[in-house]
């Protein structure tokens, strides 16, 4: 059995929010998606990406191809976000505190084959990967799944620059895998050590893709 959403998503809402946030970034950026093969087409996985500006998670969204639930802090439930972000099956979290409701509602959409997104660095930098909590790889290992890195470039607008028209944005998908087995809480470190590790290279090689194509990647942005 598949359960694909929390019981507060109106699916057709889901569904129909991921169409048109697909076409919209494809208008207003040039984006440019590489391996979207390795995305499982079934089964549990725990997506975990590089975070550097507030597009990158609607991004993520629309692009998975998957019915997907986003860890997104609380602060973002407020106004109309308050009523349409759970409808379209995502969960506020509060930063900084223990909040077993949302990972535990997390973990059961893992254990029935659901795809939980996260960025493991907890807010927005750069996008370098320099430090990630543990809430990822612990989501991995209690649901069983797989784990996926994504690396994301060019949403960010570098730091001086007017607005842009139209920037080159990069979505690389790295090699699902799975975590180093163990238990505890030593275990638990290498594992978000080992999953931090692949995030950032995954983010070195699209840096570097981007860098063979003349594109700044100082900040992730785009000339």
């Amino acid at each position: 059995m598949t359960l694909e959403a929390p019981e507060s998503t109106w699916l057709w809402l889901q569904g129909f929010t991921r169409w048109i946030g697909t076409w919209c970034f494809y208008v207003g950026y040039r984006l440019r998606m590489w391996h979207a093969e390795r995305i499982p087409a079934t089964g549990s996985v725990v997506v975990v990406a590089n975070h550097s500006a507030v597009a990158d998670g609607p991004l993520l969204y629309g692009l998975l191809g998957r019915r997907t639930t986003f860890l997104i802090k609380e602060e973002m439930f407020q106004g109309p976000l308050g009523w349409i972000l759970p409808r379209i099956g995502q969960l506020p979290i509060r930063r900084g505190e223990a909040d077993r409701a949302p990972l535990l509602t997390a973990v059961q959409l893992l254990r029935h084959g659901g795809v939980v997104v996260v960025f493991p660095e907890g807010t927005r930098g750069d996008g370098g990967v320099r430090d990630a909590h543990q809430g990822a790889a612990w989501l991995a290992r209690t649901g069983g799944a797989t784990m996926l890195p994504v690396a994301i470039r060019g949403t960010r607008r570098p730091t001086g620059s007017s607005r842009r028209f139209r920037p080159r944005v990069d979505v690389l998908v790295g090699e699902p895998f799975a975590l180093p087995p163990g238990k505890g809480r030593a275990a638990l470190i290498t594992a978000t050590n080992e999953m931090r590790h692949r995030l950032a290279a995954l983010v070195s090689e699209l840096d570097a893709i981007r860098g063979r194509s003349g594109l700044d990647v100082a900040q992730g942005g785009a000339r």
